[in-house]
């Protein structure tokens, strides 16, 4: 019976060595083994791993992007005028040692740290801007001056800085107000120039359409009064060699078309003799 307990007592102890003498290390996690509170090795792969039963701890870390969501911080510009940045930082450990032995492997204490070296950063670059700068900019070009510049500082943290978005570059009210009435003054001055332009083109146009008006009823008078002439002359001929034929006839036609051109209504008058020659076929026909 007692030789039973003490096979029972080696297998438990086997067992509970086995245990204590292996750990995983998962996809997302980041690891230190410690000997007597001492770090002897990191950054383990993800998998099984081997340590001495009672002698090592392991203590893991959370291995995935972090995010640090900064509260919105006013900077300077260069023009000395106050904007409003909230932005965010991506990141992740890069190295274990130093991570643990900088912020005692503490995400907040990190991210304390890192938010100082950002606003650091935010600081120097927004000094050397306008707020037109700012605004018009592209703001790919500072996150990536941003994150040069807090690498070197967030490696000696044991950190790794995936990414630096700025979310927002607001103005406080009094200096919002300022902007607008700059950027609607200047607004209104191209706006102006535009209508300047526009009516002086406007101006060309109509000259030129008035021009081009004038040569064209000048020409198209030019061409009715040949077309008229030549009528005219034609008709002339035509009558001229015509009138040889039958005066008389002629002369009575000539008449007939005097008296429709003289008498179109009923209140036209003429005083005229009555044996005036222009009313020789009126006297014939008595």
């Amino acid at each position: 019976m007692n030789q039973s307990k003490v096979y029972l007592f080696v297998i438990v102890g086997l067992i509970f060595a086995l245990s204590s003498s292996v750990f995983t290390v998962e996809q997302r996690q980041k690891a230190a083994r410690f000997r007597f509170s001492k770090m002897v090795e990191s950054d383990y792969n993800p998998g099984l791993h081997f340590k001495l039963p009672l002698a090592d701890s392991v203590r893991k870390y959370d291995g995935r992007v972090l995010t640090l969501d900064s509260k919105p911080e006013r900077f300077l510009t260069s023009e000395k005028k106050n904007v409003i940045v909230d932005s965010f930082v991506k990141w992740r450990i890069g190295n274990v040692k130093s991570f643990h032995t900088t912020v005692q492997g503490d995400a907040t204490q990190a991210n304390l740290r890192l938010d100082q070296f950002m606003k650091d950063a935010m600081r120097s670059e927004f000094s050397k801007r306008s707020i037109q700068d700012l605004v018009s900019s592209d703001r790919k070009e500072i996150q990536q001056l941003l994150i040069a510049n807090t690498q070197r500082l967030a490696e000696d943290l044991g950190i790794n800085i995936v990414d630096v978005r700025i979310k927002r570059i607001d103005l406080p009210p009094d200096v919002s107000h300022s902007v607008y009435r700059r950027m609607e003054s200047e607004r209104t001055r191209v706006a102006k120039e535009f209508r300047s332009q526009g009516a002086e083109q406007a101006e060309g146009i109509r000259a030129d359409a008035d021009k081009q008006r004038e040569v064209i009823l000048a020409d198209a008078y030019r061409d009715a009064q040949t077309i008229k002439g030549d009528g005219d002359g034609v008709s002339a001929e035509t009558y001229a060699k015509n009138f040889g034929q039958d005066t008389e006839f002629f002369t009575f036609y000539r008449s007939i078309n005097a008296y429709q051109q003289t008498f179109r209504g009923s209140g036209d008058l003429l005083v005229l003799e009555p044996d005036s020659e222009f009313f020789k076929y009126f006297n014939k026909a008595k």
